[in-house]
Parts: structure tokens; sequence; C-alpha cells
């Protein structure tokens, strides 16, 4: 098969969607790679380590699209990009339509098979190929949202672990998937005081073994959720429905009563964001203010520090990558029910229930798809 990986174009975007390494096994295994020149450097992988590994490099991005029958990306093609979807085209990539009408519609109008990597779902409710750039994402936002309260930044001047005698930051995260674990992770290490909440009471059981105790849980609703919101230093939000928008949970009169100089971290932000300000920022331009308090949205946050992520991410796809390319993405879903949850789009038709709800628009069994 003919594998393609094009440089990404997104604002501040360094990923790669795959590493040397990577290029190597699917070489071995008598496929062509095709990568644009370049498109390694950001995440500190030179076209040399590339062209050793057995791609063949192409300058123009033109080329680069023209010559997959797989397109291996990280980030959803944006508005340059479009011209270069067609119908013999498979697209493997993180995608996020439900916060996207444009481009869902013009996958759809393209008859485009593109397949997200955030609804590939295996049958215990695990997100494989969504879960490292969670675990990087629960990382980094309490590290960003540390530096965010710091007042040259915007935020009220706190310093998260305090000095004795002074107080810590306090931190709520809202979800306790692989995103709010992993920043608990951190946001402890950091020294805070820190609660998560999730309606998930095993998910909070399981983080209070980890932690030891060291984290509050709490069972989200409404009233115990709004009282941590307003008296919090940092909240991020890291709820998640896969393939649908997130669920808006931290309203604007909440945000209105937190403190001035507060921060707010939106992981979920490429889901349409669970809180209510959300709205979508760049590395280039991170924040922004409402009511006094500042809030960090970045859609591509992983993308900050492209060396891990990238050699995260690819350990996580190649093992679909191989079962595409092996035989075609009809058989490989066929034989993984779990790659078949991350169809969303194909011959004009949308696969994934939670795309199609977010659109008003009507979903078509996945099965249906598999007969050439």
């Amino acid at each position: 098969m003919r594998i393609s990986v094009p440089t990404e174009t997104k604002d501040n975007e360094f990923r790669v969607a795959l590493t040397p390494a990577g290029v190597h096994d699917l070489v071995q295994a008598g496929h062509e790679v095709f990568v644009q020149s370049g498109a390694g450097v950001g995440s500190s992988m030179s076209d040399a380590e590339y062209l050793q590994a057995g791609a063949q490099l192409l300058d123009d991005a033109a080329e680069v699209w023209a010559r997959a029958e797989l397109m291996l990306k990280v980030k959803e093609p944006i508005p340059t990009e479009y011209a270069f979807l067609r119908e013999d085209l498979v697209l493997f990539t993180y995608l996020h339509l439900a916060a996207d009408r444009p481009l869902t519609e013009r996958l759809l109008a393209d008859r485009v098979t593109a397949i997200a990597y955030e609804t590939v779902q295996t049958a215990d409710g695990a997100l494989p190929l969504l879960a490292p750039m969670s675990e990087v994402a629960g990382r980094l936002a309490p590290i960003l949202g540390a530096h965010t309260l710091l007042r040259s930044q915007g935020g009220l001047g706190l310093l998260m672990p305090g000095v004795p005698g002074t107080r810590s930051g306090h931190v709520t995260i809202i979800g306790g998937g692989v995103a709010g674990s992993n920043a608990a992770g951190v946001a402890v290490g950091l020294g805070a005081d820190v609660t998560v909440f999730d309606t998930n009471v095993q998910a909070l059981r399981q983080l209070d073994e980890r932690f030891a105790g060291r984290v509050k849980t709490a069972a989200s609703n409404p009233f115990d959720l709004d009282r941590a919101v307003v008296n919090s230093d940092l909240v991020i939000g890291s709820v998640l429905i896969p393939g649908a928008r997130a669920p808006k949970l931290v309203t604007h009169d909440m945000v209105a009563r937190m403190r001035p100089g507060s921060v707010l971290v939106d992981i979920a932000v490429d889901q349409g964001g669970c809180f209510a300000d959300t709205r979508p920022t760049t590395h280039t331009d991170p924040t922004y203010m409402v009511e006094g308090s500042v809030f960090y949205c970045v859609t591509n946050m992983p993308g900050a520090v492209p060396n891990t992520s990238t050699s995260a991410l690819t350990n996580a796809t190649l093992p679909y990558v191989r079962a595409i390319a092996r035989g075609g993405w009809r058989a490989a879903m066929q034989n993984d029910p779990a790659l078949a949850l991350g169809l969303n789009t194909s011959a004009g038709a949308i696969a994934n229930a939670g795309v199609a709800e977010a659109h008003g628009l009507q979903a078509t069994p996945v099965e249906s798809f598999f007969t050439a």
C-alpha cells in the first residue's frame, strides 16, 4: 500500500504522524511510505533519519497527498488542505468531527473514508489511540495552568505549591479518566490541593487507591461542582464522550464568581469544550479573559511537546496502520471491532452516531460499509 505522511499545517503543530521507526516497520512489510520533507523536524526527527528508514521524501504537499492510498496525519485537515481530499483516499487521523461542521460536510461531499483515532474503542470502553495524547494533555494541563497563574500571564500571581506559611493552589479536575487522572498526578506532584469530580464512582475509588488519599474525590453533581469551581484557583476540564460533543459543565455564572486571575484549562476543547465560555485557541495566542479569569483552550496541547507526543502516538497507531495496510480498511475493520468504531465517514455517509447526532444527521450502521 502507498502510505503518506505530510507536514502538519495547524498553528504550532510540530508533531508528525509516524516516527522513522514506524516507517521502517512498514517498509519492511513491503509498503511504500512517502514523507513530506521536513515533516519530522519539529519533533526532532530529521529527513536523514526518514531516508535511512526507507521513506521516500517529497517536497510538495500536493504530491504527498496525491500519492497516498492511506494518509496518516496527526490533526484534522484544515481548509487549505480540503482540496487534497478525494473519494479513493483513506484518512487516518484525529478528526473531532462533532465540533467541526465544515470538515464533516467536506468529508461527506468528497466521499472520503475517514477514520478517527479518537473513536477507536475496545470492548472494555478504552480509547487506545486517544489515550497517549490524553496522557500528554493531562500531564501538561497542571503545568500550563501553574504557568498561567503567574501574574505576568494574567493570573492571580499564585505559586502552585505555595511556601511555608502560605496556601497552595486549589485545583479542581472535572473528569477522572485518562486525562483527568494524569492531571491529578502532576497537580499533586506540584504541591496543589486537588479534587477530582466524576460521575463514575468506581473511577473515583481507583483514584483514591492510586493516590492514597492525597487527592480528594467527589461524585459529580451541579451543586458540589459549583462550589468547588468557584473556590478554585485552577479548573481543568477533561470530560469525554467518545465521538460526541462534550457537555457544558462550567457555566458563565460560575466563572463570574471565581477569584479574578483564576485559570481554566479545557482539555476537552477539541470536542467543543466542557466550559460554557470555551472557544478554541492556538499556541501562538493561547489564552483569553472571561469575567477576570484566564481561559487556556489550545486545541492541540500535545503539540507543545512533539518529540514525546509523536513517539507515543506512533506506538499506539502502528498496529492499526499495519492492519489497514495489510488487507485494506474493510478487512481490518471486520477483523477488529475496535477499529470499526473508528470509522466516521465513507462514501458520503456518516458511520459514527455521536458525530451524526451532533450535526442533526443520520448515521449509517458501520457494517453496511464493509461491502465494496
